[in-house]
């Protein structure tokens, strides 16, 4: 109980130099405080952007490699349809046989934007060592165009086509891919026994966008599909339009002209646990040595704009200002501790004529810088947690840019022959930024607290086990 008084009463009869001390503590407590709340809300706006593009716990996608275009000069793919013009108009042509390409309706649900994988390779994926969970899926894209009466004649133009993202999902792991990252705002999701069904779930921007709601019905590609429900995705990336059963996907769709019956162009996969996601990503690159194999720390950095560049910035030059600011509070209580030390020789002197020991004398004075330093670190998770609230109500949103394949297969004729390639298109979101302060920002603020107290308390000690008895009672008389 002497101790605690004798602190207490210490405290109060130095208030002005204890709370310049415990400021200086809190002012660099509470930078950290702030800057790790920015970095914590970049990170969870990069994790909203992933995980729309993702899906929920999905640490490692694999795709098909996108089809090398042809060189210029070569024939478009056999199957392929071809738009030629010529001195009796415009021709659309495909197997050898051409017609008049006025009037026409042309519309095809094609997986131009990845090369299929075989079905039964995902069962092999699932059987990795250190896999956990897999899952097939299918990237399509409907693409139709009415071809105007008029093309070809003089004012005839070549409209823009209609084109939406469709997602085969795999209904017997509903946990896996895009489907999963998103909330249904209406109706419901696809269930197991959807399996085979014309049933679809819409994204809520494109239903919207389309005046669609749940019992509508949408076409894809002549197919009349019941819409079931509708979800919303977290913002970031180009979420598909569409979602269907997976078996009714690879029905519908096509590669070039081939069936997808069988087939797969994503594979979701879950690993076993965070360490084990680069072994996965080895042992599937082994297994698929054609594929693409992203995890989401790649396709983190391949999502460009201003998301990117603030996370960069809230992790380095953030990181360093924090380590300055931390070592300049406490090189400060550390100097105004030893100042204050030098100022108590007379009283220290007392102590000891009194029969206290250095020791005694050295933990009454850890107990001080420790107690300013608590206060210091209490003070300063507020002035954090009003940073953070000051970055979250002044921060513009951040943007984040993500290219993606398009899915469309655009074929076209001319004198040096055919040419076909499949475009990316890049697509750039807002997103809002929200500073929030963790649980781990807290636990830290107290440790560099402790720590701070600890530092300025040892400098003190250093400087009163130098003190010489002698030296201590001469000040005393």
């Amino acid at each position: 109980m002497f101790f605690i008084t004798y602190l207490w009463r210490e405290l109060r009869r130095r208030m002005r130099q204890a709370i310049f001390i415990a400021l200086g503590l809190a002012v660099g407590i509470g930078l950290v405080v702030t800057v790790t709340a920015a970095s914590a809300g970049v990170k969870k706006a990069q994790s909203d952007v992933l995980s729309s593009l993702y899906g929920v716990g999905t640490d490692v996608t694999v795709t098909g490699s996108p089809p090398k275009p042809p060189s210029t000069g070569s024939a478009p793919p056999k199957g392929a349809q071809t738009f030629q013009m010529g001195p009796g108009g415009a021709t659309v042509c495909q197997n050898g046989k051409c017609s008049n390409a006025a009037g026409q309706k042309i519309d095809h649900l094609d997986s131009a934007g990845y090369t299929s994988i075989s079905q039964s390779k995902v069962a092999a994926v699932a059987k990795l060592k250190d896999v956990k969970a897999a899952a097939g899926g299918l990237a399509l894209s409907d693409t139709s165009i009415s071809i105007p009466k008029n093309f070809g004649q003089a004012g005839g133009s070549l409209p823009t086509p209609n084109s939406f993202n469709v997602d085969g999902v795999d209904t017997s792991h509903l946990s896996l891919g895009p489907l999963s990252a998103g909330s249904v705002t209406s109706g419901r999701s696809l269930k197991g026994s959807d399996a085979n069904s014309d049933v679809a779930v819409l994204d809520s921007g494109y239903a919207t966008s389309n005046k669609l709601k749940v019992g509508s019905t949408v076409s894809i590609i002549g197919h009349k599909f019941k819409v079931i429900g509708i979800v919303a995705q977290p913002q970031g990336g180009s979420p598909p339009a569409v979602y269907i059963p997976l078996a009714r996907a690879q029905a519908l769709g096509t590669e070039g002209t081939s069936s997808l019956r069988g087939k797969v162009n994503t594979i979701y996969v879950t690993a076993a646990s965070a360490a084990d996601i680069p072994t996965v990503q080895k042992e599937i690159k082994k297994l698929l040595p054609a594929a693409t194999v992203t995890t989401a720390s790649s396709l983190a950095s391949e999502v460009t704009g201003s998301l990117s560049s603030t996370a960069k910035l809230a992790n380095d030059l953030g990181r360093w200002l924090s380590i300055l600011v931390l070592i300049t509070a406490f090189a400060v209580a550390s100097l105004l501790t030893m100042a204050a030390v030098a100022r108590r020789v007379r009283e220290f002197g007392t102590l000891k004529a009194l029969g206290w020991r250095s020791r005694r004398i050295i933990a009454q004075v850890m107990g001080e810088s420790i107690a300013m330093g608590i206060i210091g670190g209490a003070a300063g998770v507020g002035l954090g947690f009003a940073g953070a609230a000051v970055i979250t109500a002044i921060a513009p949103k951040l943007s984040a840019t993500v290219a993606s394949a398009t899915g469309q297969r655009i074929v076209s004729m001319g004198p040096g022959g055919g040419r076909s390639f499949s475009p990316t298109a890049t697509h750039t979101v807002a997103v809002p930024m929200t500073a929030s302060v963790t649980a781990s920002a807290i636990a830290a603020a107290v440790l560099l607290a402790v720590v701070g107290g600890l530092l300025a308390g040892s400098f003190g000690s250093w400087r009163i086990a130098r003190l010489r008895p002698a030296d201590a009672l001469a000040r005393v008389a």
